[in-house]
This record gives structure tokens, C-alpha cells and sequence, in this order.
């Protein structure tokens, strides 16, 4: 499917060695929701067009006005131009095709829409309690949607900065991400399950570095299996990383473990010899170099 080269690392960015200075979750009334409250004719009628939208038209009962509100405000802000047909649909979120303008040119973003009535909060759950970055929240489901939301787009920021190919993240609005489009929808980019990997030793390398990288930022993905993988002109990129939790949360090491299972599970049915706690050590080794730098067996040189 790719040459070896084609899978080469990112490189990270230069930045502090990352510690406790996660940001906080403010899950206070944005712009949107007073937006919402006041109903103004112009908000009413960009929310009447977009409700009579063939993509949007199911999803009346379910997206309150602060959520046509809070796409309302992306695009007055410029993050939106026009929308697009849904990507995909799910449980907790849809995601849609968006066009966007940058410096004149036109280019497509997803847009990522929780569901704050829909949302499975007991799901949720396990990933919330115990985050740092959650404190304080409690049960209330709007609260937890809003900070999920804000919580994905910081995970996706912080990944990015680690040098983990990541979807870059562009714009948050209450329970609306904006991010770059990977792949078209004609074109979309696949799920690591769905090809057929020529250089599962070469893509091992770099999942595994991938890994180290997001450990050495203080994030564990918690989720990560070849569903939350993709290619996309011969690029691993990594997503949904919604769910993703900081180091210092209680399950955090148990969500690592997990996720190396995953991960050495399915590249050893590529037929690679792997093993899931030799690749936690790999991972977690890492915090032994100062400020996260990759180098030596596995890192970037390994690949080129």
C-alpha cells in the first residue's frame, strides 16, 4: 500500500516539558447561548434555513437552539462558509463536511455536532471522573457535553503540538468542533482495519512512537485500536480523541494498557512479533528524556 518513507513521523513542536497546567474547562454560557436566548431576526432566519436543510432536517428534535446558535456564531466568526452532507453519524455526535476560507482559498473542514439531549453520559463517565480538568462539573449532561467538546478540541491542540499526526483542530464553539477535513467524502481516508498494510513493520514504528509522543504530552488516548486510525495519502493519522484523559487520571494507567493491548493485537495478526507490555514499556520510557524528544530505537531515524 506505501513505501517505507511514507509513513515518517511528524516532528513535534518546540515547547515546554508538559506538567499539570492543563487549561480550565469553562462550561460557563458562551456567546451562542445568549445568541439563543435572544432570538434576533437574523438568528432566526439562518436557523430556519439550516433546519430546512436536507442534512439537518432529522435533526431538529435533537440539536437545540444554543447548537444552530453556536454554528450560527462560527460563521460569523469565518471558521464556517457554507455546509456540506453529513461524514458520519453516531450515538454521540454527527460530523459534517464544511467549507471554510483561509487568506481567499477555499478549503473543506469537518464539523464534529454533540448531541447534548442524545448523549450517553454514563458512557462518558469513566473518562470524566477522575480528569483534572473536570473538577467541579458534576452530573449536570449540558455541563459535561460542553466540556467534552472543549475537552476534545485541547486534546487534539496538545497532541498536535507532540508531533502526533492528529485532525488539526481549528474552532470550538459550545458543543460544536471545527477540524480539518482528512480525506474527502468522495475520497475519505480509511480506518487502519479497512487496508491492506504492505509495511506493518513501518506503521508499527510509527503508532508506537505515536504513543510515546501523546504520554510524553501527559495524554493517554484510551480508546486507540485501528478503528481510531486512519490513512490518507500514505499518512497515519490518529482521531476521536474526545475520550482521551491526562496522565494523572486514576484509570489512566489501566486505559494505557489497554490501549497497548489493542494496538500489539492487531499488528500481531499482521504478523509481526509484538507484545503488549513490551510496548507499554516502550511507550512510558519516554518520561526518562527530558521534554518528551523522541530519539534512539523506534524514533524518527528508525524510519528514515
Amino acid at each position: 500500500m506505501t513505501d517505507d518513507d511514507e509513513f515518517g513521523l511528524l516532528a513535534p513542536e518546540e515547547a515546554d516539558t508538559p506538567g499539570d497546567e492543563w487549561e480550565e474547562i469553562d462550561v460557563s454560557d458562551t456567546e451562542a447561548d445568549r445568541i439563543a436566548r435572544r432570538r434576533d431576526r437574523e438568528f432566526s432566519q439562518f436557523r430556519e434555513r439550516l433546519t430546512d436543510a436536507d442534512q439537518f432536517k432529522v435533526e431538529q428534535s435533537v440539536f437545540d437552539d444554543a447548537t444552530f446558535a453556536a454554528i450560527y456564531k462560527l460563521v460569523q466568526d469565518g471558521y464556517v462558509d457554507a455546509f456540506g452532507g453529513p461524514i458520519s453519524t453516531g450515538k454521540e455526535a454527527n460530523v459534517y463536511e464544511a467549507l471554510a476560507s483561509d487568506d481567499g482559498a477555499d478549503h473543506d473542514v469537518a464539523i464534529k455536532i454533540y448531541r447534548i439531549n442524545a448523549s450517553n453520559f454514563q458512557q462518558m463517565r469513566e473518562y470524566l471522573e477522575g480528569d483534572p480538568r473536570f473538577e467541579g462539573i458534576g452530573s449536570d449532561k449540558k455541563k459535561v457535553v460542553l466540556a467534552w467538546t472543549q475537552k476534545e478540541f485541547a486534546n487534539l491542540r496538545r497532541a498536535e503540538q507532540a508531533g502526533v499526526r492528529v485532525p488539526t483542530p481549528i474552532a470550538v464553539e459550545r458543543n460544536v468542533l471545527v477540524m480539518e477535513l482528512v480525506g474527502l467524502v468522495e475520497e475519505r481516508a480509511r480506518r487502519l482495519a479497512e487496508v491492506d498494510i504492505e509495511n506493518p513493520e513501518t506503521a508499527y514504528e510509527v503508532v508506537r512512537e505515536y504513543m510515546r509522543r501523546l504520554h510524553a504530552a501527559g495524554l493517554v488516548h484510551g480508546d486507540l485500536s485501528e478503528y481510531n486510525m486512519i490513512i490518507h495519502n500514505g499518512e497515519l493519522v490518529v482521531i476521536d480523541l474526545g475520550q482521551a484523559v491526562t496522565v494523572h487520571h486514576p484509570n489512566a494507567d489501566e486505559f494505557l494498557r489497554r490501549d497497548c493491548r489493542n494496538v500489539a493485537g492487531f499488528f500481531g495478526r499482521q504478523g509481526l512479533h509484538t507484545d503488549g507490555s513490551e510496548l507499554y514499556e516502550f511507550v512510558t520510557a519516554v518520561e526518562a528524556r527530558p521534554g518528551g524528544t523522541p530519539d534512539g530505537p523506534g524514533g524518527r531515524d528508525a524510519l528514515e
